[in-house]
């Protein structure tokens, strides 16, 4: 099977419709929301605000109040990306908190006795009531209806696409956000493994998700479940047929160095119960929609925990990681022209190594300097010469990139976190940076991204707690002997 692009949640409307209509005609009025324009144009948008004001005003019972979140459901599911662009435009300026009874309820606030605590309480109440937009109630009764919580899950995903190009939904946002956060709280979460056994629908949702090496093929999926491999992943009790984020493992003798090798299916399994070393080689995000709600971190520490249970004779815990910025960071390095970049050795390196090639163009480029052609053009891989030669100052760089390389610090004194955003990941979960694997992954994907490099992030039980305190705290990343050497050339 060819791996396909996800039909994503509105490709499932057939379904979900059925479901939710049977919901919906337990209340009058459906039908007005069920045959909208698709475009949602000013007099439909109408029906939605009246649909909207009947959720509000919570009449009848359960049975109804779901009825009516399902009416509004089924019609939101119907509109394409213009119409739910308005749909939840109207949701976030309509339905925010009314800033009139704000100021009112906190002068009410401001005039009490401050010795008279009951009143207190009670206008603090209030103040909490009136604080919350009743978008948030609304958004609560989609979480009753089947499947609920992955209709919000998607709803996020697309509310995150809009408000970077729309403030007035961010607000709308955060209070998803935020109830999301509660939802997927990792005391929700179970840890299942996935294996060939698992339930096909599952499986396909694993090629569709994996988002660091694709898996192109129920045969190459089978090769990730092999004994010697482990695919592990977190599942909400309410969205059971969906893995939120997966870690594929190797169970290897020594540090892994090549993604090619890890996915080689030539390759010998090895007996797992020889195994040394547990290669994280990939961590797929499977929503969208949670994206910032952290629980990658749980993950890893639950699987180690998991594996030094099964495995005992496992005693390194080890990622085999892409770098997915390196290159793009160095080429704004070349493009602003910083001095000092290469040394005049690796210069005299390149241009020997150069002189040597029988590529004309190569040549040319590194006659001129202009070395930032040469790693571009992933030509120098045909070149033994070459390669030794970019070797000493791309593995440099790199380390610099991935250790020093930091975003603008959030509070004034502390030191902001790593550039690279998978570094950052691994850093804060406790890792230290451990290796600089020099062609760890030849794909047209690695040469992109990172000139063919990978990183070996070392999970050091002993030492996960300190690593974490450290770089959260003080900005200070935990680096192996050979990274610190290659950090201060």
């Amino acid at each position: 099977m060819n791996k396909e692009v996800s039909p994503g949640f509105f490709g499932r409307l057939k379904t979900w419709g059925t479901m939710w209509r049977d919901i919906a005609d337990k209340v009058s009025g459906a039908d007005g929301l069920v045959s909208l324009n698709p475009d949602l144009p000013e007099e439909d948008a109408r029906k939605i605000r009246a649909g909207l004001d009947d959720c509000l005003a919570a009449r009848g019972g359960e049975v109804s109040a779901r009825a009516r979140a399902a009416t509004l459901g089924r019609a939101y599911l119907s509109l394409n990306d213009q119409g739910r662009a308005r749909f939840l435009e109207i949701l976030a300026r309509d339905y925010a908190t009314d800033h009139d009874r704000v100021r009112e309820t906190a002068g009410a606030l401001l005039d009490i006795d401050g010795t008279d605590f009951a009143a207190l309480q009670g206008a603090e109440e209030q103040m909490r009531d009136v604080l919350e937009p009743p978008r948030l109630r609304l958004l609560r009764q989609f979480n009753a209806l089947p499947r609920g919580i992955k209709f919000l899950v998607d709803m996020r995903a697309e509310l995150l696409e809009l408000a970077r190009h729309n403030p007035d939904l961010r607000g709308l946002e955060r209070d998803l956000r935020g109830l999301l956060s509660g939802w997927f709280d990792i005391g929700f979460l179970e840890l299942q493994r996935i294996t060939w056994n698992s339930p096909a629908a599952f499986l396909e949702k694993i090629i569709t998700y994996e988002a660091v090496h694709e898996i192109r093929s129920w045969d190459e999926l089978k090769d990730r479940l092999d004994h010697d491999r482990r695919l592990y992943a977190f599942v909400h009790p309410n969205m059971p047929e969906e893995p939120l984020i997966f870690v594929q493992v190797a169970l290897v003798n020594g540090l892994a160095g090549s993604i090619q090798e890890v996915l080689d299916s030539s390759t010998p399994s090895l007996d797992p119960e020889q195994a040394d070393t547990a290669i994280f080689y990939s961590i797929s995000n499977a929503q969208a929609g949670l994206a910032g709600i952290s629980f990658g971190n749980f993950l890893i520490k639950q699987v180690v925990e998991r594996l030094s249970h099964s495995f005992p004779k496992v005693n390194t815990f080890s990622t085999l990681s892409p770098i997915p910025g390196f290159r793009s960071w160095l080429d704004r390095r070349l493009t602003e022209g910083e001095a000092g970049l290469l040394t005049q050795q690796e210069r005299k390196a390149l241009t020997q190594a150069t002189a040597a090639d029988s590529d004309s163009e190569t040549r040319s480029a590194i006659s001129k300097g202009d070395f930032k052609a040469l790693v571009g053009s992933s030509e120098w891989l045909r070149s033994e010469p070459l390669a030794t030669a970019l070797k000493p100052p791309l593995t440099r760089l790199c380390a610099r990139y991935i250790v020093n390389e930091r975003r603008p610090p959030r509070h004034e004194g502390r030191a902001g976190s790593v550039l690279d955003p998978v570094a950052h990941f691994h850093l804060t979960n406790g890792a230290r940076v451990e290796r600089l694997n020099w062609l760890g992954d030849r794909s047209s994907k690695g040469l992109s991204q990172s000139a063919g490099m990978m990183v070996n992030y070392l999970y050091k039980l002993n030492e996960i707690e300190r690593n974490h305190e450290a770089y959260q705290g003080q900005g200070k990343v935990a680096t192996s002997t050979a990274i610190r050497s290659l950090t201060r050339s």
